[in-house]
């Protein structure tokens, strides 16, 4: 695909019963009984508001979940794998040859015609040069002249518990617009699977106040209502 890549975001796995399973092994730390024997009683949305409310967030460390994305920049993976506590897979520029202009073009650049020119033209000359260094040197160094904005799929792996960091950061407005897009996605996927975990998940405005201050984007009512 040339130009504008198209995100894809799906939901390869994910820990069954979330709720419940992290709700039975909160129940657990306070009971005679082993979460086997507690799972499928009680009502887990009450359970674990009252744990994670108390701070108590390594129980939803139990819920995984791993997505697959693909059609995003290098630009966001350099991002994204600045989250520690997750698993990442990312396609190697090393050993698969990109053949064609393959990039993510910003919101941005398109809207302007005469700048979008621009940038296509930048792309394709890189494309150009890289294909003739392919020629004389190995790819993994041929690899170097590719921009940020060359495209890539990778496979996310994060706990719930990371997860609700991950959406706090980078479902804010002051997230880089593309690694936003992608947690939003992310998050409705999640909250389809496991709606109490993630009831309120997403920046820190959605259940409070913001806390970047003078950095704030300004429209915190209209973040929570989106």
């Amino acid at each position: 695909m040339t130009g504008l890549s198209k995100m894809k975001v799906v939901l390869l796995s994910y820990t069954r019963d979330a709720d419940e399973i992290c709700a039975a092994a909160g129940r657990s730390c306070y009971s005679e009984k082993p979460a086997d024997e507690i799972i499928g009683t009680g009502n887990p949305e009450k359970t674990l508001n009252s744990i994670v409310g108390m701070g108590h967030y390594s129980v939803i460390e139990h819920a995984v979940f791993t997505f697959s994305v693909s059609g995003v920049s290098r630009s966001l993976t350099h991002q994204l794998v600045r989250h520690r506590v997750a698993s990442f897979s990312q396609q190697s520029q090393r050993y698969v040859s990109l053949n064609k202009p393959d990039y993510v073009t910003p919101h941005t650049i398109a809207d302007d015609p005469e700048i979008s020119e621009i940038y296509k033209k930048a792309m394709e000359d890189i494309w150009d040069v890289y294909s003739k260094l392919s020629e004389k040197v190995p790819v993994e160094d041929a690899r170097y002249i590719l921009p940020n904005g060359c495209t890539t799929n990778i496979t996310i792996t994060m706990n719930a518990r990371e997860l609700l960091h991950f959406f706090a950061l980078r479902c804010c407005e002051r997230a880089q617009w593309e690694i936003r897009e992608m947690a939003e996605e992310m998050l409705r996927l999640c909250k389809e699977v496991s709606p109490t975990i993630f009831r309120d998940a997403g920046p820190p405005c959605v259940t409070g106040p913001c806390p970047e201050g003078e950095k704030s984007c300004g429209h915190p009512k209209r973040v929570k209502k989106h």
